[in-house]
């Protein structure tokens, strides 16, 4: 029934987006996200923005989070936001602030200038409204840290190589999706010649991806030749998809690749407390986002050594979870089963006992579970 229900809510939220996102009011308070206008001097318009923000940021008052600003905002939202949200609640990305741009003229605003052109696209002015409005508009209106994420996608990954070249201190991670660097003869690559850096800072990274598109290849293949070296940067050609499916595989690996160290590694939780939070306080650095490891992935981590026969290492990490959060009943249980299948029983009944002991005076729901662990080793000693 929930499944339902919440399938039912999503999709009243979808149409009611869908629905009204040109219509005269300028704010929409919705459920999952909020649509705004904001007038552009730079561009002399009315723009457009889907915002979304995590699901307890009203909650919590002194957090700040990262950003990631999608293109095409009206055709990406949806799956962007998923992405996100799907990945942050899995520990493998931090929760984001989400801000999805919609189109008025994507050329104009993505293409880069070329001289003597009688129509002539300026992705400069767009770059400046990102810079000098859109951006600080976010930063005063949502509680957002210095750490900003931009994908594009076609047309879109052309703008963000753009920006990149013109103003790298702007994003610290690109996500570029097919992008279009065949755009005008290569211009792109003439200016990644002239102007890429030596080396970029060590907080950002390209991905760029590509799906079945043999069109695109040899423009794609000399950028990711000119970028190495330079920044952290994977290019990955992606079979079976084509240019209107890889947005979708492309974000969520985009995603994957530029917070790959955000999943704290195995060996970091075997060496203990002092690594875990020696670790953690480097992400949050660079992140801007307080990087939190919490109980139950420790806990998943000790049972995957357990289930592996590795007891020794998985009684390891059961000691650093029983040392980060000594009031709860499910670390001492945990540790006390590992012990238990090394035959080390008097440890077990010890770590037992103060499961049990504690689910009593918490009136844990596992309380019944806990007693029948303790009686079950006390019974084979």
């Amino acid at each position: 029934m929930k499944l339902i229900k919440n399938f039912l809510f999503f999709t009243f939220v979808f149409l009611t987006i869908t629905n009204s996102l040109f219509s005269q009011k300028e704010t929409q308070k919705l459920a999952l996200c909020e649509v705004l206008t904001i007038h552009s001097k730079v561009l002399d318009e009315d723009r457009k923005i889907i915002v979304s923000v995590p699901e307890f940021y009203d909650g919590i008052m002194d957090k700040e989070y990262p950003v990631l600003y999608v293109l095409d905002g009206k055709e990406h939202y949806f799956h962007a936001s998923a992405a996100v949200d799907f990945l942050s609640t899995r520990g493998y990305i931090p929760e984001m602030i989400v801000v999805s741009i919609v189109n008025v003229n994507r050329n104009r605003d993505f293409a880069p200038y070329v001289p003597n052109v009688e129509r002539p696209n300026d992705a400069d002015d767009f770059l400046q409204f990102l810079d000098k409005e859109l951006v600080p508009f976010i930063d005063k209106k949502y509680k957002t840290s210095d750490y900003r994420t931009i994908i594009g996608h076609s047309l879109g990954g052309t703008f963000i190589t753009f920006s990149l070249l013109e103003k790298p201190e702007l994003f610290n991670s690109y996500i570029a999706i097919s992008p279009y660097l065949n755009y005008s003869n290569g211009i792109m690559l003439v200016k990644a010649e002239n102007k890429l850096k030596k080396r970029y800072k060590s907080d950002q990274s390209f991905y760029m991806t590509v799906g079945d598109e043999p069109a695109y290849f040899d423009a794609l293949d000399k950028f990711s030749a000119m970028m190495q070296d330079r920044i952290n940067f994977k290019y990955l050609k992606t079979e079976g998809e084509n240019h209107g499916s890889i947005p979708y595989t492309g974000i969520y690996n985009g995603l994957r690749f530029v917070f790959s160290d955000w999943l704290m590694p195995k060996e970091i939780v075997l060496k203990g407390s002092v690594a875990i939070d020696n670790y953690s306080s480097k992400l949050s650095s660079k992140y801007g986002y307080e990087r939190q490891i919490g109980e139950t992935y420790i806990n998943q981590l000790g049972y995957e050594y357990l289930n592996e026969g590795d007891y020794e290492n998985a009684i390891k990490v059961f000691k650093t979870n029983v040392e980060r959060y000594p009031n709860s009943p499910n670390v001492y249980d945990s540790l006390g089963e590992a012990y238990e299948k090394n035959n080390q029983l008097k440890l077990a009944e010890e770590n037992y006992q103060k499961a049990y002991d504690l689910a009593v005076k918490y009136n844990h729901f596992n309380k019944s579970i806990y007693k029948q662990n303790l009686e079950r080793v006390q019974s084979n000693k």
